[in-house]
């Protein structure tokens, strides 16, 4: 949310406008809700389109290292390490295809299906997809029928995912975006698709295969969406978040009755809220899913706002979604349930019995909701506008792994999340360079990288950030960083026996052993020797001016304040800074000062200062006025800023 301050400030006897200032997110400071660390611009790499793109979509297979990049009339791939473009493929819609509109072939799908890189795109209202060769010398592709692949214009919804050879999506079969269901397309098995009756004006989000190894014929496909509630109470939320699901291996039922239907389709509510007051975030955004060796243990990370404008992250289990699917009595039927049950997976689903297929047909919904594994409240809730999910699994110097949510803002921010117990600790946040919202988002886990994609261009963030925690180890295990561990070099990449405390953050790991410290110790001189935090700053400073001090805010959990004379002033925060405003300088005023913060039981001196006073020549015998003294420089400005803290510090008991 934005909010803006006019400043007005008194100068030279008149009132004059000095400043708008926009304040935009900033964290409060000793809120656990506030991200500990900010970084601003940390980007590493990046590839520039040459025009702002609408709409772009990613293909990364971290396994094989490619990246494929589709945008208006391109695919890409690109060199991961560099963003070296390795081809280029030109797919523009012929001019003679194009009765009326932009005669525009924004690429919405890029999958690999049955060995080839498959393209869908919306080929001037006329979708169709290719399979593209890849070749040296020359370029090649075989034409596809694209619609219910892709889309017809790309701000319509649509997703599509691959599994074993084959294609599944959603996409509408009509201009105007109706008939969105989700069907398996094209590929080794039968196409499949939706009764009409099972959703109701339907926005899909994601959809995942969750593998059994053990168990291959019984592996599902699970579809999140969200649909229109059926309930028009004033105080009814207009969207349900749900959970789907069929099995891989059905085939559709008998050529009597639901021959290429789904005979397996199932739904249930996916709730994320607050049970016992009746509270829902009840708009799912967006979905990743997290695989585990078990399949009962892959995870599912939901993404959901609300009309309280709000964000929420809820957490469910696979193992739950199936309880649910495998014993819940079915919405709105209260006869004996025929056997096999309903949403069975069987192979061959031709011969599964009328009475079963019916049920499938007329009540797929369960009657009982999913519940989230935190149950009473959702594991994270925030006032930011998050728009995307990743998670990452990461291994800490004590062998336990502990997973990192990736959160993307609509204002172009990456808020990393600890999930260690039952309450979420915000690490830090990076503001990238352009502050529109996130298209795509790729996690690269074996490089402990991010994949973003804006407008305009693509960013690749390093999510192993240790240097920011470098000045000591107490601040590299405050930050509780699985990806950061103290060592002989300071706060490094996580290796085994680097000191860490992921899940509490207590400092009392830094007390090593002797030989460690005393190597510790010794990386610590030699950088504290260059650090500014040991150098007092002097300003000399008439008497009677407006002055202020600064100190940079370099962890958010902290609580700062502005040690002068024996006594301690709490600091006024300015978005990053913290400030000490004098409103004229007097005698008392003069001294030392120190910017001293305190987290945990961790204290420490961000920044000194020595004022002392500055004298001014005598105007009788001189030319020098009143208001120009050696440090005007200094001193106006300081006039400017002080002003403007005070405006904020108003600001910020009223919002």
């Amino acid at each position: 949310m934005k909010r803006f301050v006019l400043i007005y400030m008194w100068l030279a006897g008149d009132f004059q406008l000095v400043l708008g200032v926009g304040l935009i997110d900033t964290p409060f400071l000793g809120s656990k809700d506030s991200p500990r660390v900010l970084s601003k611009g940390i980007i590493s790499g990046g590839f520039k389109y040459q025009m702002n793109q609408n709409h772009t979509v990613f293909f990364y297979d971290e396994d094989s290292e490619e990246m494929y990049v589709g945008g208006t009339d391109f695919v890409l791939q690109l060199d991961v390490d560099n963003y070296r473009i390795i081809e280029n493929f030109s797919l523009k819609t012929p001019g003679e295809q194009c009765q009326e509109g932009p005669c525009e072939n924004v690429i919405t799908v890029i999958e690999k299906f049955q060995d080839d890189l498959f393209v869908c795109g919306t080929n001037g209202h006329k979708p169709q997809c290719w399979k593209l060769f890849s070749s040296v010398n020359n370029q090649s592709y075989e034409i596809v029928e694209g619609t219910g692949i892709s889309p017809f214009v790309y701000t319509h919804n649509s997703l599509s995912l691959t599994v074993e050879g084959d294609l599944y999506s959603a996409a509408p079969l009509d201009i105007d975006g109706s008939s969105l269901q989700f069907r398996r397309k094209a590929g080794n098995r039968a196409n499949v698709w939706m009764y009409d009756n099972w959703v109701s004006e339907p926005t899909f989000i994601s959809a995942s295969w969750v593998k059994r190894e053990d168990d291959p014929d019984n592996e599902k496909i699970y579809i999140f969406f969200r649909e229109k509630n059926s309930d028009h109470n004033r105080e009814a939320d207009p969207w349900i978040s749900r959970v789907a699901r069929v099995c891989k291996v059905d085939e559709g039922g008998s050529k009597r009755f639901f021959q290429n239907m789904w005979t397996s389709f199932l739904k249930a509510r996916l709730v994320c809220g607050f049970p016992e007051e009746s509270l829902y975030f009840n708009r799912l955004q967006d979905i990743y899913v997290m695989q585990a060796e078990d399949w009962h243990d892959t995870k599912v990370y939901a993404l959901f706002t609300s009309s309280w404008n709000s964000t929420a992250v809820c957490i469910y289990s696979v193992g739950m979604i199936e309880e649910i699917f495998e014993n819940s009595t079915f919405k709105g039927y209260n006869k004996d349930i025929p056997k096999p049950r309903p949403g069975t997976c069987v192979k061959n689903s031709r011969s599964l019995p009328l009475a079963t297929v019916n049920m499938v047909k007329d009540y797929p919904e369960m009657t009982d909701w999913v519940q989230s594994l935190h149950h009473t409240a959702p594991f994270y809730i925030s006032s930011n506008n998050y728009t995307k999910i990743a998670v990452d699994r990461v291994q800490a110097a004590d062998q336990h792994m502990y997973n990192i949510l990736l959160l993307a803002t609509d204002s172009g921010k990456i808020h990393k999340v600890l999930e260690a117990g039952s309450e979420p600790f915000i690490i830090s946040e990076t503001q990238l360079f352009s502050s529109s919202t996130i298209q795509s988002l790729k996690l690269d886990s074996k490089k402990k990288k991010l994949v973003v994609g804006f407008s305009d261009k693509i960013y690749t963030v390093d999510l192993q950030r240790c240097e920011e925690y470098n000045d000591s180890c107490s601040d590299c295990v405050l930050a509780r960083d699985p990806y950061c561990a103290w060592t002989k070099f300071g706060c490094t990449p996580t290796v085994p026996g680097g000191i860490q405390n992921v899940m509490d953050g207590q400092m009392s790991v830094c007390s090593t052993s002797a030989g460690e410290q005393k190597q510790i110790n010794r990386t610590k001189r030699e950088t504290a020797s260059l650090s500014p935090v040991n150098l007092r700053i002097a300003h000399s400073v008439p008497l009677g001016v407006p002055f202020y001090l600064s100190c940079p805010i370099d962890s958010y959990h902290a609580a700062y304040t502005w040690e002068h004379g024996g006594q301690s002033r709490p600091c006024l925060q300015m978005q990053s800074d913290c400030l000490h405003l004098i409103p004229a300088m007097a005698q008392e005023n003069y001294g030392s000062y120190e910017c001293v913060s305190k987290e945990k039981d961790y204290t420490k001196v961000v920044k000194k200062y020595q004022l002392t006073e500055q004298m001014i020549p005598d105007t009788k015998n001189g030319n020098t006025p009143p208001w120009k003294f050696n440090d005007a420089s200094t001193v106006v400005p300081q006039i400017v800023w002080i002003t403007l803290g005070l405006s904020v510090a108003v600001l910020r008991i009223f919002r």
